[in-house]
């Protein structure tokens, strides 16, 4: 047994997020961004698309692409996509 702190059990507890605050600079002004999406895995979290592409963070699923917040969330979807994927509008 050691004294180390243990992770939390969160996905993205350790996360270095896709930077969103580049692409909220380029948001249109009527409130809309083509470049933004949210996570799949972590519903809420924002993503800028072109940041988790460059990042690695995403994967195609049945014809659709999904990108995400963070290294957690790709294993995550990996284990059960068809769950993940219904979370998307």
């Amino acid at each position: 047994m050691t004294n180390e702190p243990q992770a939390a059990s969160s996905c993205c507890s350790t996360k270095t997020p896709a930077p969103a605050a580049e692409a909220q600079e380029q948001t249109p002004s009527d409130g809309t961004n083509p470049d933004m999406t949210t996570c799949m895995v972590m519903p809420g979290t924002p993503v800028s698309k072109r940041a988790a592409e460059t990042s690695g963070l995403y994967r195609d699923f049945e014809g659709n692409r999904y990108w995400f917040c963070c290294p957690g969330c790709g294993p995550a979807f990996d284990a059960d996509p068809a769950k993940y994927a219904v979370n998307m509008a």
